[in-house]
């Protein structure tokens, strides 16, 4: 079987996952609130994201090389994260998907581990 990021197509394919998440992010009404928890330069979280996606879909372990843990918990604390802002994150996270027009293969393999990841950053509710 392979993985997410081999069918992503590799580091390429990862990276601009990340950087379209955030596109959509920036531009969707909805998830406004999300973006406000991020400075204006998006490029160093942009670089983050990838780093971590990367090793989280099955790729090098980019973000533990660099950073020597993860810990997801611990950046996201300073924000009020609950019900509503994981789902913002998570339908920025589909439309960026379909953006960069990953298999439903792909979508369907992480739904369930990307609905777990963004529900353990929940702080409030």
């Amino acid at each position: 079987m392979s993985t997410p990021y081999e069918l992503l197509g590799g580091e390429s394919g990862v990276r601009r996952l990340a950087d379209e998440f955030y596109k959509v992010m920036a531009e969707r009404k909805e998830a406004q609130k999300i973006r406000k928890m991020h400075s204006e330069n998006l490029s160093p979280i942009k670089e983050k994201l990838f780093m971590f996606l990367s090793g989280w879909m099955g790729g090098p372990d980019l973000y533990l090389m660099k950073h020597g843990t993860i810990c997801l918990s611990s950046p996201h604390a300073a924000y009020k994260i609950g019900s509503d802002e994981r789902d913002q994150w998570l339908a920025c996270m589909d439309q960026a998907l379909l953006n960069i027009e990953a298999s439903e293969e792909v979508r369907e393999m992480l739904k369930e581990p990307m609905f777990q990841l963004a529900d353990v950053m929940r702080n409030a509710d």
